[in-house]
């Protein structure tokens, strides 16, 4: 009899209707392309608790060995997806960085201050599509989305070899940042919707490491055009070129088979969709809710805990900006040639990929995310005393001291999941995220203009500057996770339990943070 019922349950389960974001077990109204796209429906989070209560028809034990399963799926398949596209969303902004120095500067006639106004246009244009990204992610199917940003934004990426002046190049690189301005929280909502919460930091961190892959390849690929001759065309158009050509192919499999959430993963299974839903439920976020609750983004905005994150934002974005756009200029001017320069930035990558998937580790162990954003800026730290103070003899004792500055890479992304992991109530998360990511831009904008091009090589204003900002992204963070910990304390002593499974519904029922009591933050 029971074989007989779970049969019958898979079956009608196998024939729910096929939608782009509807999942299995619900009856809805048929939609067209456009519909489909925008998603102008409330219904996923509906579909959650209607995916979950499925689940609870099977025995426990069958289920959580069934979601090591479908753990692995996602890990093997989607993430790989996931790290392929933020490599190349990152090599697209290092394209500026590689292209300086072989002559770009020259070709375009920029002088002064011009580069790093280029170098912050990219940033300019982030700035005015972070916020509308982050509401707009809360209503469309994040998979067809960045798809379709794909495809535009190579194209975009290879017209920076047709501009032959500033200006040209101010205005390209903007509709690039404004652009790719979706992919970072689309990525912080998509691992939010597919893995635990104690999952999260450590699939965030790998699939931000390919920050270090983009490094090396970014550093071989530039040494490779430097090395080519007989070329028609500029060598540093030639790395525009490749770059916006691959990022377009890319988005072909990206349209195809990146899910938008847990509920239609074309790599599962229809019964493993309802265990991916399953999985994900304790995390007490839901799904996604595409109503807009105006009173969350009050919430949000009354919320000090919201504060010290977009003040850690800006810190963060202040390094990664110094980072990501000077490195170059740095180790050039320890007096290396341009290709030499080009190649000796490959091991910063390795040092990114290595400690983002150290304290990627280290934040699984519990209550120690904030405790490893703190430890992952000691590094950056100690390479900055060592660009002021080692003797400008010893080149390569102060290119190992630059390749720490890739160490950033690790906390930047850890505090990303901050939004994600303890922030509830969909309005209030896109509303937070969306300023997250503005404040985070903001700081890119400033960390270039630190950097002054009469003090070179060493650029002391931009070191000491850089030192004050780790130092104030510590102490956010350290006021940030305290807050936290005395908010669980505080709910702990209050004692207010339900059963495990009115608790795991809640999660779908769109409450915030605040109002959700069985709430507690990740420290």
């Amino acid at each position: 009899m029971d074989a007989k019922m779970t049969k019958k349950n898979e079956t009608s389960i196998a024939k729910s209707p096929v939608d782009v974001e509807s999942g299995i077990g619900l009856e809805l109204p048929k939609e067209n392309a456009i519909q489909r796209l925008i998603h102008r429906r409330n219904d996923l989070n509906q579909l959650g608790k209607d995916m979950l209560q499925k689940s609870l028809q099977y025995d426990r034990a069958q289920l959580e060995a069934d979601a090591v399963k479908v753990r692995w799926k996602l890990d093997l398949l989607v993430l790989p997806m996931m790290m392929t596209t933020y490599m190349l969303s990152f090599l697209d902004k290092q394209t500026l960085n590689y292209s300086n120095a072989y002559g770009l500067q020259r070709d375009t006639n920029m002088s002064g201050d011009d580069y790093s106004w280029v170098a912050s246009a990219l940033y300019f244009g982030w700035l005015c599509g972070a916020w509308p990204w982050n509401m707009l992610l809360q209503r469309i199917a994040i998979g067809k989305l960045v798809g379709c940003m794909l495809f535009i934004w190579g194209i975009v990426c290879m017209l920076q070899a047709t501009v032959f002046n500033f200006s040209g190049f101010f205005a390209v690189r903007f509709f690039l940042g404004m652009l790719e301005a979706c992919i970072s929280p689309a990525w912080v909502l998509l691992t939010s919707m597919l893995w635990t919460r104690k999952e999260q930091t450590m699939r965030s961190s790998i699939w931000l490491c390919t920050n270090g892959v983009s490094n090396i390849l970014g550093s071989l690929l530039a040494y490779a055009s430097g090395s080519a001759e007989g070329l028609y065309i500029a060598q540093w158009k030639l790395i525009f070129l490749i770059v916006g050509a691959l990022t377009f192919v890319w988005g072909f499999v990206i349209l195809l088979f990146l899910p938008d959430g847990p509920h239609n993963a074309k790599m599962l299974t229809e019964y493993e969709r309802v265990v991916a839903v399953w999985r994900v439920s304790e995390n007490q976020i839901g799904l996604k809710d595409s109503t807009i609750r105006t009173y969350q983004i009050k919430e949000a905005l009354f919320d000090g805990k919201c504060y010290l994150l977009w003040m850690s934002a800006i810190a963060m974005g202040i390094l990664n900006g110094a980072a990501t756009n000077f490195m170059s200029a740095i180790i050039k001017g320890f007096n290396f040639d341009a290709l030499r320069a080009s190649l000796l930035q490959a091991p910063g990558g390795a040092f990114e990929i290595v400690f983002c998937l150290f304290f990627g580790r280290i934040s699984q162990i519990p209550n120690m995310v904030g405790i490893t954003i703190m430890l992952g800026c000691l590094p950056g730290i100690a390479g900055l005393i060592g660009i002021l103070t080692i003797n400008i003899e010893h080149r390569y004792a102060l290119v190992a001291m630059c390749w720490l500055q890739s160490v950033i890479g690790s906390p930047i992304i850890l505090n990303w999941t901050l939004p994600g992991l303890n922030i509830a109530g969909h309005t209030k998360r896109s509303a937070s995220m969306g300023i997250y990511f503005v404040c985070f831009v903001v700081g890119n904008i400033i960390g270039p203009h630190l950097f002054l091009s009469n003090e070179a090589p060493r650029y002391p204003t931009a070191i000491k500057g850089l030192l004050g900002t780790y130092c104030a992204g510590i102490a956010l963070q350290g006021l940030y996770t305290l807050w936290c910990w005395v908010d669980n304390r505080t709910r702990d002593k209050l004692g207010q339990h339900a059963e495990v499974e009115e608790e795991l519904m809640e999660g779908f029922e769109d409450l915030t943070d605040k109002q959700n009591k069985h709430f507690r933050y990740r420290l």
